[in-house]
């Protein structure tokens, strides 16, 4: 696969998880947080188990105890997201939600820089700036005074960083991108499931009320998006996965907009701009400067 296709299987995965947050929020009508979380990556964890066995009998890496851990600092990076996200659309708008959990795009490079000492391209910096500032300005430029919601999302977005920086490190390792997928799917759910046991009360007209909500989110937003992210991660850098994954926000507040009834301001559409613009950048400025530096170590002709 090449880094294009790459990051075109992320820019799907982000529309799908678009539309994830007008279902995830929806559904907080009949269930808890955490009853949604648990049924939602059960169903992806059991729809991507069948491609999870196939992948394996191909493997070429046999599974080593620090690829177990990673699976699970991957799912327990991944339930800290989804919880933080889903108990902060409670009291959030979906606009608001999708903006602040874009600032992993921020972080993620950041993570790089402190915890693994790599240096991403230098694009990636003023394109981060850029998606951050298109997600803002997707919001109107005015968010409202930040709430419960909105804290519990900034601390979602370290999560995410988190998750996107431990997916491309275990997918480079092992080659089994799937894997992951149903490993991280089944530690989320299960911690999901324990807290919802404990401190949730549930009946099956909540769970049949918010079943098309679920069955969107387990098998898309879950199952098929984040399959996606970590298929399309093994070709490109964590860095470039944040921007592209960020648009997210882009789908979130229009869908928002269009089935919620939340208003697009004007700038919002400098802001839709403005991130195409950066991810174009993120695209193509790594490729003209690989292309130069290739036509640099390209032995000259003999002339003579």
């Amino acid at each position: 696969m090449t880094r294009i296709q790459a990051n075109l299987l992320l820019l799907l995965a982000a529309a799908i998880w678009g539309g994830g947050f007008v279902a995830q929020s929806t559904a907080m009508r009949a269930i808890g947080p955490f009853w949604f979380i648990g049924l939602r990556f059960v169903i992806a964890a059991v729809a991507v188990l069948p491609f999870m066995l196939f992948e394996a009998r191909k493997a070429r890496v046999k599974t080593a105890p620090r690829h177990l851990k990673l699976y699970l600092l991957t799912g327990l990076a991944l339930f800290g997201g989804a919880a933080t996200q889903q108990i902060g659309l409670q009291t959030t708008t979906v606009t608001n939600s999708s903006f602040i959990t874009g600032l992993y795009v921020v972080i993620v490079p950041l993570i790089a820089v402190v915890f693994l000492r790599r240096s991403p391209h230098w694009i990636i910096w003023p394109g981060a700036i850029m998606a951050v500032s298109g997600i803002y300005m997707l919001s109107g430029g005015q968010l409202s005074a930040l709430t419960t919601g909105d804290l519990l999302t900034v601390v979602c977005a370290v999560f995410w960083a988190g998750q996107i920086t431990l997916a491309g490190i275990t997918v480079s390792e092992t080659g089994r991108p799937l894997t992951l997928s149903t490993a991280q799917f089944a530690v989320t759910g299960a911690c999901a499931l324990v807290v919802a046991i404990v401190a949730e009360p549930i009946s099956w007209a909540a769970v049949w009320a918010a079943a098309p909500e679920i069955l969107y989110v387990g098998i898309f937003s879950s199952g098929v998006a984040f399959s996606l992210q970590v298929i399309g991660q093994r070709y490109t850098t964590s860095s470039q996965a944040a921007i592209f994954l960020s648009s997210e926000a882009l789908f979130g507040a229009s869908l928002g907009a269009l089935l919620l009834g939340e208003t697009m301001p004007p700038l919002g559409y400098a802001g839709c701009a403005l991130m195409f613009t950066a991810m174009l950048l993120v695209e193509v400025v790594p490729e003209i400067t690989r292309r130069r530096a290739s036509e640099r170590l390209k032995p000259s002709p003999n002339l003579g």
